[in-house]
């Protein structure tokens, strides 16, 4: 019993320090992100379409390198050298977009970071689940998405201040900082996996890792309905855009931003405390719906006080959804040894649904309007919400 206390313990610990990372880390990504969709759309000349291309191709190629990292790290039976070379690849090339002269030197470095950002994420998600037992793992992740967000919330309010002064290039050059003390925590304080792999692991191919994952049916049924919910689900660039066309001002843009952070950050914790008690799957409902709320007022609302309302409840969304989701995957992969692997398909999965989403929802706002593209999104949420239903429902 003392020794499961002090294994307990020293896990706790480690998800607090990849906590603090992601804290740091989100200051320096978010710092960019709240100001880059209007970079983009404003001094570059990006259309929402190319907006839409330039978000779905960089996050779907971060997505696609997370399977590839998640299996590697399995076969390694090693967590932390990818962690560490993902966030410090994401540090490193941020400061770049101030250099950026055109949409297409913004688009190479928004690939860079997402790459970073897939280096680092299922090797990451692998050793949080590793770090808790399964009763607790929802407050694990819960924990680490909380403390990541704070980040986030840090990050818009900074550069809500700084722009002003030193304008887009200036705050994208300051992101660097924080990005170096994201990397001094990680490499001083992450541990590795708290327990070896079995040994009869090593001598796994990577195709059998992924067809082991795969032989689980009611897995690969919950990655098909993530993916219904994916191909409509527009991230937070175009709310920002959004907000911006309702009146927000682009020097308070960054503002609207703090409030999805804000939001997502309240709910990070209590979302995955709440999925351990009640349900994850039962969570992931309310999160679609929680989505589908965001997309009709994406088309309702009409002015600034509307504006952040909208940010908040996008806000809520993702608060609960990337907690869960993530949350979730050790009920249906059981096994440690192919963690990795499990996490690199549901990101997989995740990237090519996140490019189809957001291209088509930007030629949508481009070609037909507003209310074509939120109905779009609508409609994909309530279909997800129906089958993760039918989901629970039928059992094994």
């Amino acid at each position: 019993m003392v020794e499961e206390g002090e294994k307990e313990k020293a896990g706790r610990k480690n998800v607090y320090a990849l906590g603090f990372v992601s804290f740091f880390t989100d200051v320096s990504s978010e710092m960019v992100f709240a100001l880059l969709p209007l970079f983009l759309t404003g001094p570059l000349g990006a259309s929402r379409t190319l907006l839409g291309l330039i978000e779905g191709v960089g996050e779907m190629l971060g997505y696609t390198v997370r399977m590839g990292s998640g299996v590697l790290s399995d076969r390694a039976q090693r967590r932390k050298p990818l962690v560490t070379l993902g966030y410090s690849l994401s540090a490193a090339s941020k400061p770049f977009f101030g250099a950026a002269a055109g949409w297409a030197d913004a688009f190479a470095v928004r690939s860079l970071d997402r790459i970073g950002k897939g280096v680092r994420t299922a090797p990451r998600d692998a050793l949080i689940s590793e770090s808790a037992p399964e009763a607790k793992v929802g407050r694990a992740f819960g924990i680490h998405r909380s403390m990541d967000q704070a980040g986030a919330i840090v990050g818009p309010a900074l550069a809500f201040a700084l722009f002003p002064y030193i304008g887009f290039q200036g705050v994208f050059y300051a992101s660097i900082l924080p990005g170096a003390l994201a990397i001094a925590v990680l490499v001083l304080f992450v541990k590795e996996r708290l327990a070896p792999l079995p040994s009869s692991s090593k001598a796994q191919s990577v195709s059998a890792n992924v067809r082991a994952v795969l032989s689980q049916k009611r897995f690969v049924a919950l990655l098909a309905i993530m993916a219904v919910f994916g191909v409509g689900a527009f991230n937070f660039s175009f709310v920002l855009v959004r907000a911006s066309d309702l009146g927000v001002p682009e020097s308070a843009v960054a503002l609207v931003y703090l409030a999805i952070n804000a939001a997502h950050t309240a709910v990070g914790y209590p979302a995955g405390a709440l999925a351990d008690r009640a349900g994850k799957e039962k969570m992931l409902v309310l999160a679609y719906g929680m989505f589908a709320a965001s997309a009709f007022l994406m088309l309702a609302s009409a002015n600034v006080t509307q504006a952040y309302m909208l940010a908040i409840v996008y806000g809520a969304y993702v608060g609960i959804a990337e907690t869960v989701q993530r949350a979730v995957v050790p009920r249906y992969v059981v096994s440690s040894e192919h963690r990795g692997t499990a996490y690199g398909l549901y990101n997989l999965v995740a990237g090519f649904s996140f490019l189809a989403a957001n291209v088509v929802f930007g030629f949508l706002l481009d070609s037909s309007g507003i209310a074509a593209a939120a109905t779009y999104s609508i409609i994909t949420s309530a279909l997800a919400a129906a089958a993760m239903m039918a989901f629970i429902i039928i059992k094994k």
